[in-house]
């Protein structure tokens, strides 16, 4: 069988990324220029930068995947890019530039989901996942618990009511003075306080026991330190990391474990940035262990944003037959499952 080798680009957010892979499961390579240094000055993702940055550094990160790859734009057999969801600005770099290449090499375009690049990233790592599995997305923007039923199709038993458990990790972090990006922060403030120091709220949603919610945390933790402030009470950062972080991991196991338990399922899976995360790695694996649940995650690299997840999911859509034109748009609220419906319309 001939091998598939696809160029996948990625530009959701603030990483400008581009990769080559090859039958969805071998990284030939893989290039990410991150911008956290330029974002950190502005506590947060500036949009408008981002998508400034990407326009700068695209052709020079597309020109070094090919080169680490080894690899002429003739030998490749597509082109995929992340469609949505993201920042609209930033997305539209990315989808310009795949459809660019994609009309002068005549190549097949790909339109790619962010998150099921993400799903896809446990398949780089883990040579024997297949679906159908359980799996766990944590990232900056997202929250799902979902049954991957097959490679591209997803039914999704548990979201987020509100805030995604990485937006509560950047919020935290920059009310308690560690700036951003958040999680990575926390993560490390963490490792020197204990988790059960202060006790903070594992929220649940009535009558939804695998949906989450943590805004009621975050309230909580604000709530602890203008109380804190107010009495003069000096505040132990990193219990208090440790102790947030720990709640989040709680309810990230709890709810992961019951679905497994619900369905059958002997297979969890976990993707996004939070997944990076070494305290809720290590309770997802403790817990999995307990309850003879195999454990699958990728590396800390391939967890964050990068184009090798991209390339993955776009292998499974290629051998599937998608193919998109050059009408193809970005879809910043594009849902998870969906070709065509945008949560934001």
């Amino acid at each position: 069988m001939k091998d598939i080798n696809i160029l996948a680009i990625e530009t959701s957010c603030d990483e400008t990324a581009a990769a080559v892979v090859r039958n969805g499961r071998q990284i030939l390579s893989n290039v990410i220029y991150s911008q956290i240094s330029i974002h950190t000055e502005y506590g947060g993702v500036v949009p408008e930068i981002a998508s400034r940055k990407h326009l700068e550094k695209i052709d020079g990160v597309i020109r070094k995947a090919m080169d680490d790859a080894g690899m002429a734009f003739q030998d490749l057999d597509a082109v995929a890019v992340t469609r949505g969801p993201g920042l609209v600005g930033a997305l539209l770099v990315g989808v310009a530039e795949a459809k660019a290449l994609a009309f002068a090499l005549e190549k097949p375009l790909l339109g790619i989901h962010h998150i099921e690049g993400h799903v896809a990233a446990n398949y780089l790592e883990h040579a024997d996942l297949e679906p159908p599995f359980a799996c766990l997305t944590v990232s900056g923007g997202h929250t799902h618990l979902s049954i991957v039923k097959d490679y591209g199709e997803f039914e999704i038993v548990g979201r987020s009511r509100d805030d995604a458990a990485g937006e509560a990790f950047d919020k935290v972090a920059r009310a308690v003075g560690l700036g951003y990006p958040g999680g990575p922060k926390i993560d490390a403030a963490a490792r020197e306080g204990k988790p059960d120091a202060i006790h903070f709220p594992r929220g649940e949603v009535d009558g939804h026991p695998l949906d989450f919610t943590f805004s009621g945390l975050k309230s909580a933790v604000l709530n602890y330190i203008n109380k804190s402030r107010m009495t003069g009470e000096e505040i132990n950062v990193p219990d208090l990391c440790a102790s947030f972080q720990e709640s989040v991991a709680e309810s990230l196991v709890s709810r992961a474990i019951s679905l497994c338990r619900d369905r059958g399922f002997r297979r969890l899976a976990m993707a996004g940035g939070v997944a990076a995360n070494t305290h809720i790695r290590q309770r997802m694996m403790e817990a999995c262990g307990k309850e003879g649940i195999d454990f699958f995650c990728p590396r800390p690299l391939l967890c964050t944003d990068n184009a090798a997840m991209i390339g993955s999911a776009a292998y499974y859509s290629f051998i599937r037959g998608q193919r998109d034109g050059l009408s193809l748009n970005a879809s910043p609220g594009l849902m998870l499952g969906s070709r065509d419906i945008d949560a934001s319309s």
